[in-house]
Order: structure tokens, then C-alpha cells, then sequence
């Protein structure tokens, strides 16, 4: 435990912060997943779930809550998926 008043503080805000990336995370993965759930059966739903995931993937790499290749390489991948649906 740390002793400073400073530090403690510090590592409250941490632990806030780490909890909050946590959630915004597990949100991303869940579109990103529903997305690819909805290209692998088909639906018409599926063209609409990625432009909202990709916007997601966007905001979030622009926050720095995900780097910015790891957002665009999953971005390319949705996007790669749904082009081999259509045709």
C-alpha cells in the first residue's frame, strides 16, 4: 500500500481508470463478435452491426482506449468478411 497521500490518490484513479477500460473493451469485443456472428449466418443486419462496430473501433482508438493498427486491423478483417458474404 502506498504511504503518500499523493500516491494513494493515484492509485484510486488507477484502479478507476483500469476498471472503466475494462468495460469499454468488453463492449468493443461484443459488437466486434455479433458482427462476425451476424456475417457467418447471413443476415441482412449484418451490413448495419459492422458500420456501428467500426464506428466503435474508431472512437475508441481515437481515445487511445486501443491502438490504432490493432483498431484498423480489426476493422479490415470485419470488413474483409462481409465484402465475401456479398459476393
Amino acid at each position: 500500500m502506498p504511504i503518500k497521500k499523493n500516491a494513494m490518490k493515484a492509485m484510486r484513479h488507477s484502479r478507476k481508470r483500469a476498471i472503466a477500460n475494462l468495460a469499454h473493451k468488453r463492449s468493443l469485443k461484443q459488437l466486434v463478435k455479433t458482427s462476425q456472428q451476424l456475417i457467418a449466418a447471413g443476415d441482412a443486419k449484418a451490413e448495419e452491426s459492422v458500420r456501428v462496430a467500426i464506428r466503435a473501433l474508431d472512437k475508441a482508438a481515437e481515445n487511445k482506449k486501443l491502438h490504432k493498427n490493432t483498431a484498423g486491423r480489426k476493422k479490415s478483417r470485419l470488413l474483409k468478411r462481409l465484402k465475401a458474404l456479398k459476393k
